[in-house]
This record gives structure tokens, C-alpha cells and sequence, in this order.
């Protein structure tokens, strides 16, 4: 499986393998993404092969604009208000499938909801463009670890099941896309992400709603597993200091006397770098960590709602595991 620099060529023959029904990594501005044909049933059973997904847990649907979008899910006045907002950005939407909708079945996982996207990366745009149709893709490694920010992530946990990994550089975010369900004249928040709340809201002129767990949009989106985006180690949240042993995930103006591994995510306490370093900071600290990292506080406002919401799912019990 090779990795190659995200040229004009080598997206041309990743659009290539997408249109023979293979899989292709590409960058986002959010994390790498895995790519197939989303209209070829075949092509989407290879991602959840790949990354050993539950196919329960339904895949964003990646188009290259709005119009396009509409072909597959039927956007009302406020999906169209949030998408001419933030689109083309991390913003996902979960809308009603479209009757015509051509989107392979095992994609949506059997629902009657579709979650689309327009990416802002250069190279996804790209690849969509060659393409020439909507990619499915969820993130570009194994299921429930953590998403990958690099074309290495990638090829350490995905290996050569990919016929070809673009390499675009790091993400630029380094947290996935905010996804918002839209049914009738209500928004409700499905993953807190790389768009906060106040900038939804402000956008919607309206509070989002809080899912019902079990109710109709469970899991209508990715990232909605209890347990997700976890590092082998186990992570201690809200620690004022790492214990013996413990590797050290820190935020904010914090010593650096600890003797173990260390990462931090942002010195000047800044919840955007914070952010875009999260993945590859647990991934850094699990390759060099013993059993478990100890976790700074993080702010709960802005960016912090989506950062915790992935520390707390990496950091609940595996349930393989009971």
C-alpha cells in the first residue's frame, strides 16, 4: 500500500481506484478519512472489513457541494441555512434520505437518514472532483481507536488495506466534524466537534436539542459509541498531576518536571491547538506510555465540549472487555 504525496497525479489515480470499487486515505481538514464509492455496496462493505466497524454505525457521505448534497438528502430551511453557513467546512448533517438517493444502503446503515458533508480540504475536493461522485468515508483507522491526523496514523493501523494513502501533511483541525440532525424545525446536536455550539446556534437562530439515547437518530451518525476513539492505555481524566507511572496528557501553564512521557496539548492553554494536537498527542503518548495516561482538566466551553466528549468515550470501559 503506498503512500503517496498528494499530487495532481497521484489524485487522479486515487480517483481511479475509488471509480474501481478500492479504498483510498485522504486527508480532510478534520482527521484522514476512508474512502470508497458511496453508491457501490461492495466498495462500503470494504471499510467496515477494513475497519473492523460495526455496520450498524452508519458512514458520512463526503460530496463536493451543495447541490450535490441535495441529490441524496432533503435539506429544509434550516439544513440549508447551517450548510450555506459552514459549508464548505466540518460541518455534517443528518437530513431524510432523498427517494432517488443512489447511496449504498450499507452506507446509511439501513436508515432512513443520510449524513453528508462537504469537505473544505483541498485534496478531498479534489479527489471528489476526479471522482466524479459522493465518497463514503468515515475515519482512516480501526474502529474505535484513535482518528488519525497523518498519512502514518494511517498506515499504522490500517496497514495495506487501503489501495493508496494521499498525504496532504497533518490536518489542519485535528478533530472531527461537528454533526447536527435536522428533522422538521428542530436541530439537534448528534457530535460535538471542530464547529462549536454557540457558533450553531448563532447560525440556526435557535437552541440545538440534546439526542434522545435509543430515540430515532441513535446512532445516526459516527462517534456515538460509548466507547470510542480510545488508546490502548486507560486514561485518567481530570487529574491535577500524573500518578506513578502514568504518562502526563497536560493543558494549560503546567510544570514539566514529570519524569515520564509528556505532551502538551496547548502551554498557552489555546482549546484550538488543543485541539488539532489531541490525536496525535494519545497516539504519541500510547506508543511511549505504560498503562495509563493522566489527563489535565479541560474547559468544557468552545472546543473543550468536543474535546472531552472524545477523552470521556476514549476513556470508557471496553466492552469486550466485561
Amino acid at each position: 500500500m503506498p503512500i503517496e504525496l498528494a499530487t495532481n497525479d497521484a489524485v487522479e489515480i486515487a480517483a481511479r481506484a475509488i471509480r474501481s470499487g478500492q479504498l483510498v486515505a485522504f486527508p480532510t481538514e478534520t482527521v484522514y478519512g476512508l474512502g470508497a464509492d458511496a453508491t457501490c455496496g461492495l466498495a462500503v462493505a470494504k471499510i467496515y472489513e477494513a475497519k473492523q466497524r460495526p455496520s450498524f454505525n452508519p458512514l458520512i457521505i463526503h460530496v463536493l457541494d451543495l447541490q450535490s448534497a441535495a441529490q441524496y438528502g432533503n435539506l429544509n430551511i434550516l439544513a440549508r441555512r447551517l450548510a450555506e453557513t459552514f459549508w464548505p467546512g466540518p460541518l455534517t448533517v443528518v437530513v431524510p434520505r432523498t427517494p432517488q438517493s443512489k447511496i449504498a444502503e450499507l452506507a446509511t446503515a439501513g436508515l432512513e437518514t443520510i449524513a453528508l458533508r462537504v469537505p473544505a480540504h483541498p485534496v478531498a475536493c479534489a479527489l471528489l472532483r476526479q471522482a466524479a461522485g459522493p465518497i463514503a468515508a468515515p475515519s482512516a483507522n480501526r474502529s474505535g481507536h484513535v482518528s488519525p491526523t497523518s498519512a502514518a496514523h494511517v498506515c499504522a493501523d490500517l496497514g495495506d488495506a487501503p489501495a493508496f494513502i494521499l498525504d496532504g501533511g497533518p490536518t489542519p483541525l485535528g478533530l472531527e466534524s461537528t454533526i447536527v440532525a435536522v428533522c422538521d424545525q428542530q436541530a439537534t446536536l448528534l457530535r460535538a466537534g471542530a464547529i462549536t455550539r454557540d457558533e450553531l446556534q448563532s447560525a440556526l437562530g435557535q437552541s440545538l436539542l440534546e439526542p434522545c439515547r435509543g430515540g430515532k437518530y441513535a446512532p445516526a451518525a459516527p462517534g456515538q459509541l460509548a466507547r470510542h476513539y480510545a488508546p490502548r492505555s486507560t486514561l485518567r481524566l481530570n487529574a491535577a498531576a500524573p500518578g506513578i507511572g502514568e504518562a502526563w496528557l497536560a493543558f494549560g501553564p503546567v510544570g514539566t518536571a514529570h519524569q515520564g512521557a509528556f505532551f502538551n496539548l496547548s502551554p498557552s492553554g489555546d482549546l484550538r491547538e488543543a485541539a488539532a494536537n489531541l490525536f496525535a498527542a494519545l497516539r504519541e503518548l500510547d506508543a511511549s506510555a505504560g498503562e495509563a495516561i493522566a489527563v489535565s482538566p479541560i474547559p468544557e466551553t468552545g472546543l473543550g465540549e468536543a474535546i472531552n466528549d472524545r477523552l470521556r468515550r476514549g476513556a470508557a470501559p471496553n466492552p469486550s472487555a466485561a
